[in-house]
């Protein structure tokens, strides 16, 4: 039985991916960091999963959730870097190096750093799948996402980098960006806009967290195994 880490586990693409990967036969931990009582809820719900509280702007509970993983499973197969936070969309101008910071610690640093703490074991294991969510603003850019945007590329030029040093020791590497996602972060868009992004995507609708969990379980999976420094981009047909 594989052991997956899913960061950010208690909300949209996380809590779908924690209750598909633990429908398909893996021990599940997650991150999470305010949502103790949907955590709690969500272990109880899916039997033998584990809840590890976490801020992951702080350096170090990248580390402390791979280790706590580890010393509840013994293992770690899969790494799901899914945690992020998305800024209010504003000018570049804007923005203040405080808040590039904080958007990077938690977007790029923080998956970096549980990357780092995963690798050693998953090189003497010769195996391992690691999935950074990015966007498909890391894709493209967009207006008045200037820093949402550059993390996200951030994390599609870390995946590709270490697809090709891990590779060797039989671990790969993918990310996954999504296009517009039915998900809390995006809770703040009306209905009107909702229904303008819809008529722009040409499958005439937005995502769902289970389109991405399904595309995360897919990577992980066998039907995945020749997939490493990739991008998959479940958008709708978005962007193209």
């Amino acid at each position: 039985m594989k052991t997956v880490l899913i960061t950010g586990g208690t909300r949209g693409i996380g809590e779908a991916a924690v209750k598909l990967f633990f429908e398909n036969g893996y021990r599940v931990a997650f991150g999470y960091k305010n949502s103790r009582e949907k955590a709690i809820q969500m272990t109880e719900r899916y039997p033998g999963t584990i809840a590890i509280e976490g801020d992951l702007s702080l350096s170090g509970t990248g580390i402390r959730l791979v280790e706590e993983t580890v010393a509840a499973f013994g293992r770690i197969d899969v790494l799901i870097n899914n945690a992020g936070v998305a800024p209010p969309q504003a000018l570049f101008t804007d923005s203040d190096r405080r808040e590039w910071e904080t958007v990077a610690a938690v977007n790029l640093f923080a998956a970096m750093e549980t990357a780092h703490a995963a690798t050693p074991y998953m090189v003497r294991q010769k195996d391992g799948v690691m999935i950074n969510i990015s966007s498909m603003w890391g894709l493209t850019g967009a207006s008045c996402e200037v820093l949402y945007s550059t993390v996200k590329a951030g994390l599609i030029g870390f995946t590709k980098a270490l697809a090709k040093e891990l590779g060797p020791s039989n671990i790969r590497v993918n990310a996954v960006a999504p296009g517009v996602i039915e998900t809390d972060m995006n809770a703040h868009l009306s209905e009107d806009d909702i229904h303008a992004l819809a008529e722009e995507t040409p499958l005439c609708r937005i995502g769902t967290a289970e389109d991405v969990a399904r595309t995360l379980l897919f990577l992980a999976s066998e039907g995945g195994s020749f997939y490493t420094g990739q991008v998959l981009s479940p958008n709708g047909g978005f962007v193209i």
